[in-house]
């Protein structure tokens, strides 16, 4: 799939990867649960898994809330550089549904590939 959204808090992230005609939901949770709260431990696990599950994608739209996305985008920067130049936007935003979250991401993408200048995959 050429696109994905992210949607992430400190407990989970909402994964869509889509393209014109399809679409794959994935929920991923961290893999190290220790203590309830917040674990900086936990956090980059859930990070980490996030990046692998986008890895193959080439364009990735982050949502949440701004200080969850801040801190994935220096997750990114600092762990997975190379990932970096494929995340198109960071978008603060409110909890979404799969339903808003694709909306969200098509409408963004549509705008951001038409300002590059690259057709959007149908």
């Amino acid at each position: 799939m050429f696109h994905a959204v992210v949607h992430l808090d400190h407990h989970h992230a909402q994964v869509l990867h889509f393209d014109a005609h399809q679409v794959h939901a994935a929920r991923i949770e961290p893999h190290d649960r220790r203590a309830p709260g917040h674990d900086a431990h936990a956090e980059h696990a859930l990070f980490e898994a996030v990046c692998q599950a986008v890895q193959d994608t080439p364009e990735v739209l982050v949502t949440g809330s701004h200080p969850v996305i801040g801190q994935f985008r220096h997750y990114v920067e600092a762990h997975r550089p190379r990932l970096a130049p494929r995340i198109a936007d960071y978008r603060p935003a409110a909890p979404l549904s799969q339903g808003q979250m694709l909306a969200l991401a098509r409408q963004f993408f549509v705008a951001h590939d038409r300002m590059a200048g690259v057709p959007t995959p149908s």
